[in-house]
């Protein structure tokens, strides 16, 4: 076993030991203990519920994020090469980043109804921003010597893009990916808390009106986890599509 990875299971160790005691202590009475979350978890596991609900709050999730990396990435990419696009888009997004969301909801509730549109609109919103202004300054900051070199070996502006700038990149735009999926996650559970408690938000709302904290936690615990795993397979995939490429090369 590897350093890096008995060090993840020490932090994580820590965490759900201070978790477990905060709970016997307890700090709060609305606060299980991990072992009792963990209870909730499986149970919920096994009768059905838990996979039920990950059936509803991935649509979004997923539809959300597959649009958001799509579109974000290309405008990012654009906005990064032209100093047009960035005086055109650049405010748009650095807008939606730093606009209230929950403020929003009620608008885009009365523009599409409480059905699976405006969900995925709060995902977009929530993610978008992240990947296209990491991807922008990603760009930005290639190596003017490399492009240069390129056009001195007679390669073409898409060859560019392709073979050096997006290699180039790609460390800073797969951790705005990283980021912008986080953000999804977060606006998956908001939508479904906001507009209508379906999904994992329908667990964690029904389980905080019944009192039954354990299920609340666990539900929350599992979508944390979840996140974690999407980031790590993320991550795999940029090592095998840019194996080789030294990490944070794009700001040498």
């Amino acid at each position: 076993m590897n350093r890096p990875l008995l060090l993840k299971l020490l932090s994580a160790a820590i965490v759900f030991g201070a978790w477990e005691i905060a709970g016997r202590i307890p700090v709060s009475y609305a606060l299980p203990t991990f072992f009792e979350a963990m209870a909730a978890l499986f149970r919920m596991a096994f009768d059905g519920s838990l996979w039920t609900a990950y059936a509803e709050t991935l649509k979004p999730l997923a539809i959300g994020v597959l649009i958001s990396a799509v579109l974000g990435i290309t405008i990012g990419l654009w906005v990064g090469l032209s100093k047009w696009f960035d005086w055109l888009f650049s405010p748009i997004f650095i807008v939606m980043q730093a606009a209230p969301l929950a403020a929003l909801i009620p608008l885009l509730v009365m523009m599409y109804g409480i059905g699976l549109t405006s969900k995925v609109f709060v995902v977009c919103i929530m993610a978008m921003p992240v990947i296209v202004l990491n991807t922008a300054g990603a760009v930005r900051n290639t190596p003017t010597s490399l492009t240069e070199m390129g056009r001195s070996f007679q390669a073409s502006w898409w060859e560019v893009i392709l073979k050096i700038v997006i290699p180039a990149a790609s460390p800073v735009i797969f951790s705005g990916l990283r980021l912008g999926v986080s953000a999804g996650f977060i606006g998956a559970i908001l939508s479904e808390l906001k507009i209508t408690p379906t999904g994992v938000g329908d667990i964690i709302t029904y389980s905080r009106s019944i009192a039954d904290y354990a299920s609340m936690y666990a539900a929350i615990f599992s979508i944390i986890v979840l996140a974690v795993i999407f980031l790590n397979l993320l991550e795999k995939l940029e090592f095998y599509l840019f194996e080789g490429n030294a990490r944070g090369y794009a700001s040498d």
